[in-house]
């Protein structure tokens, strides 16, 4: 029973991750561990994966999320609960697209050489490649999904029920085709929904363009920040409002360059206030010139091409790149004295949420969801508190777009997806379909002269069914009669509106009710200065190789340790060594407890209550109270409060004080057999509490304290969850243990930093402000001796302060330790003198250079950061050496 795996060991005593972990994730993937029964009679638990899209790479935003699903998860599995979590991957329709296009263009051909067909081909085989990668990843980081239902969004029966939904809406009227303006990414050349869309802010100018009146030698000015628009203008407007304009309204002017007539319209849109008060009306690249061309009967003239060139309609510039002939006009209008003048001017304007360039307003036939009866029930679930965000300030993000929502651009012009079930009649009639209609199906037509719409379905439009069309939706299955709707879903903040809210609004609509009753809200991973980890960037950490050189615990339990709760966490390769080092904490104690038990049983699922002394008591009390800190945090999503306070009773009160306190006075000696049992049950506990988040360590701890390494069977993992056992917390107890431990970790403190040999005995005098103090201390002698190495206790109210001897003060005590004969106070005070010179040395050196403008131009930001915190370290160190030295100096 005390017999330690060696293997799992180094020679130093540390845990050895790489030797335990494969080969447990390979016992409970054997034993059917991950598997949710549909005919199980337990309460379901379940939850479906946010599909990571097949272009992924594993970065350490996914390690947050799922470790946080897994924990969600492994804890619930525990607590009796017959758990789901579904795995799965999207087929990422933009992204995938791109990257297989550039990979055809490397060997010299396209997509549209290769046809479509072959194209699909060699993307799908490229897509299911990397999802099979994606997903063994996950694997690595220890999520316990049923793999056996992975789901993947391109799916046969997914995909059936992408087309039941699609013919749902559109037999309902809610899916139209629209001849609309819509955002269009010329580097991707499809269009976006408004969801896809990142704005952002540009440097760029305000161009004033002069419109000569018809007949006169008047202009009127406009200031524009796309001034190659101009070339589709097919009007000018300006504020009935607006006095100083009023004349001009039914006159017309000449487009500059192009020479056509364009009339003056009144529009109620128009700000008077926004550069001259005159805009310029252009209704195929700009939404509100849209409306206003529909309410003003204005032609909508397209200049661009789909890949952002201008063409036939912009005369003289077709051909060239919509920024060339920008670059191109501006010249022509200065030559002919039409360019007023150039403002600089902050622009934001919207970016492709893939490649990140620019996108354009564009006149275009698409396909388009009404979302304004589909949103009714959405909002009212958060309003009722059906749904609930967390933190709750989300909730505010989700129900402002809800409330202002438009309609949903779902057709794109790509080949990779679902292609748009509709098929074309030569008279233009529709059928929905996704396979060739029969004859009976679009009677009086034939079948072989229909023409399949060529676009595909946005991504999201079949991930807005994820949490029901995995569990095989439109069939009734056992699946969604058990494990529907699902728990919670945790997420990023960056897709509420893509994904989140979609989901909720089609789970009201498909199955009747929302697809979870909570939404978890995490943190975006930050590197160590505080900016967004990125690919482009450089600053991402690969979680792989943390695993690979720390372990999947030490990267779960740190990830989760370093993410305050509603909050970014900033994080450095740095970071993991806090869990590494718990992780190796964790095993070395277990080690110890099992030594001494020395091949007895050892005691787990119970304590006698007669055998106890103090610090048993004390254990027992804040193992309780951690119990029911841990359940409230979890009841709350608070998981990184959660691992905090099960990092501190494990590295403090377990291991610093309660293993210090048990241990016998000389070596050979046997810890007392009640204590030796409670240390057992309360490492036990203690494993049960956090297997959630570390689970590899803590199964390999309960296998050996099970005796049970070859018993297959045998499993952490279906729990018990610890319950609080409320005869066991004792707050005054605790509150007395403080006491104790405040005089104990004070007088550590004063012989550290006096340099007093470990081994050293000293008596200790204590001047406490009221007897019960006094009492409590005295009656505790034992633990002073056994933990600062104290010959004589001396208490009172009245204590005096010795000769010779360092003082400290806390609450309600001051504390006196002579140090006669402990230290040559001599040698002592060259020491603190020199390490005091040496210090303020320091201080000169990085203080010059922090106050050094050059530096601080071109040094990087972290190596300042660790300049200024070099200069920090040394002021503390110096401030304590002179406090040291000032004691010395008094005697």
């Amino acid at each position: 029973m005390s017999n330690i795996n060696k293997s799992e060991t180094s020679k130093s005593g540390a845990y050895s991750p790489a030797d335990v972990e494969a080969t447990l994730y390979q016992r409970w993937d054997d034993a059917g561990l991950f598997k949710g029964d549909p005919n199980s009679e337990k309460k379901p638990y379940s939850i479906v994966i946010p599909p990571p899209n097949v272009t992924d790479v594993l970065h350490l935003g996914h390690a947050l999320n799922t470790t946080i699903q897994d924990i969600l998860i492994r804890r619930h599995r525990m607590d009796n609960y017959e758990t789901l979590w579904i795995p799965g991957a999207d087929h990422a329709g933009i992204a995938t697209q791109v990257v297989v296009e550039k990979k055809v263009a490397a060997e010299g051909t396209t997509r549209r050489e290769m046809g479509r067909e072959k194209f699909l081909e060699r993307t799908s085989e490229w897509a299911y490649g990397n999802k099979d990668k994606i997903l063994n990843q996950l694997r690595t980081i220890g999520c316990s999904c049923d793999w056996t239902k992975t789901r993947f969004t391109l799916d046969e029966d997914l995909s059936k029920a992408v087309a039941k939904v699609f013919k749902h809406l559109y037999d309902k009227g809610w899916i139209y085709r629209g001849h609309r303006i819509v955002n269009w990414c010329p580097s991707c050349q499809t269009s976006l929904s408004d969801d896809e869309v990142e704005h952002k802010d540009f440097d760029s100018h305000l161009w004033y363009i002069k419109y000569k009146l018809k007949g006169s030698d008047e202009y009127l000015t406009v200031a524009t920040t796309r001034p190659e628009t101009m070339l589709g203008d097919t009007a000018l407007a300006i504020s009935p409002k607006d006095t100083r304009y009023k004349k001009y309204v039914g006159k017309t002017v000449i487009l500059p360059i192009l020479e056509r007539e364009i009339p003056i319209v009144a529009d109620s849109y128009v700000d008077p206030e926004f550069g001259t008060g005159v805009v310029k009306v252009t209704p195929a690249h700009d939404p509100n010139d849209f409306e206003i061309g529909k309410r003003h009967d204005l032609e909508e003239i397209n200049i661009l091409n789909t890949d952002g060139s201008l063409n036939e309609n912009a005369g003289k510039f077709k051909g060239l790149d919509r920024y060339e002939c920008r670059k191109q006009l501006i010249e022509e209008l200065k030559k002919k004295e039409q360019l007023e003048k150039i403002e600089p001017h902050q622009l934001s304007a919207g970016t492709c949420y893939r490649c990140h360039n620019v996108v354009e307003p564009y006149l275009s036939d698409q396909w388009f969801v009404k979302m304004s009866e589909l949103a009714v029930p959405a909002i009212e679930a958060v309003k009722s508190g059906k749904l609930k965000f967390h933190p709750h300030y989300w909730s505010k993000t989700y129900m402002h777009w809800m409330e202002n929502i438009r309609d949903w651009c779902i057709s794109r012009q790509l080949w990779w997806g679902h292609r748009i079930p509709v098929w074309y009649a030569e008279d233009g009639t529709i059928f929905i379909s996704t396979t060739r209609p029969t004859e009976e199906e679009c009677p009086g037509y034939d079948p072989k002269t229909l023409v399949q719409d060529e676009d595909v379905l946005d991504t999201w439009f079949s991930s807005w069914l994820w949490p029901f069309s995995t569990m095989g939706w439109p069939e009734k299955t056992p699946l969604l009669e058990k494990f529907y709707p699902t728990k919670v879903l945790s997420t990023g903040s960056e897709i509420i509106f893509l994904w989140v809210a979609r989901m909720v609004m089609a789970s009201y609509e498909f199955m009747g009710e929302a697809p979870f009753s909570d939404v978890y809200i995490h943190g975006t991973v930050r590197d160590a200065n505080g900016v967004k980890m990125s690919k482009s960037l450089g600053n991402g950490i690969n979680p792989l190789e943390i695993t690979e050189k720390y372990g999947t615990d030490a990267l779960r339990i740190s990830i989760v340790l370093a993410t305050p709760d509603g909050q970014d966490p900033w994080i450095s390769k740095n970071t993991f060594e806090i869990g590494r080092n718990f992780v190796n904490k964790l095993h070395q104690v277990s080690r110890f407890v099992m030594m001494r038990l020395d091949g007895k049983k050892p005691v787990t699922d119970h304590v006698d209550k007669n055998d106890l002394v103090l610090f048993d008591r004390w254990i027992l009390s804040r193992l309780n109270r951690t119990i029911e800190a841990v359940d409230n945090a979890f009841d709350q999503y608070r998981l990184s409060t959660a691992s905090k306070t099960l990092y501190n009773f494990v590295w403090n009160d377990f291991c610093s004080w309660y293993i210090e306190l048990i241990k016998p006075d000389q070596p050979g000696e046997n810890i007392r057999t009640g204590s030796l049992n409670v240390a057992t049950y309360v490492l036990h506990q203690i494993i049960r509490l956090l297997h959630p988040f570390i689970p590899f360590v803590t199964e390999n701890i309960y296998l050996t304290m099970e005796d049970a390494k070859e018993n297959t069977s045998k499993t952490i993992s279906y729990g018990p969850w610890p319950k609080p056992e409320e005869q066991f917390i004792n707050e005054e107890l605790e509150k007395s243990l403080e006491q104790i431990q405040a005089v104990i970790t004070a007088v550590r403190s004063v012989r550290s930093e006096l340099n007093v040999p470990p081994g050293k005995k000293s008596d200790l005098y204590i001047r406490v402000d009221d007897t019960a103090f006094g009492e409590l201390l005295t009656s505790h002698i034992e633990y002073f001796r056994s933990l600062v190495r104290v010959k004589n206790l001396f208490v009172g109210t009245d204590t005096k302060k010795p000769a010779l001897s360092a003082s400290t003060v806390i609450s309600g005590a001051e504390i006196f330790i002579p140090l006669a004969g402990l230290i040559d106070v001599e040698t002592e005070k060259k020491r603190l003198e020199k390490d005091l010179a040496n210090l303020k040395t320091q201080l000169v050196k990085v203080s010059k250079k922090l106050a050094n403008a050059d530096f601080l131009s071109r040094a990087p930001e972290d190596v300042i950061e660790r300049e200024k915190g070099k200069k920090t370290d040394y002021q503390n160190r110096i401030e304590k050496l002179n406090k040291n030295l000032e004691q010395i100096l008094g005697w």
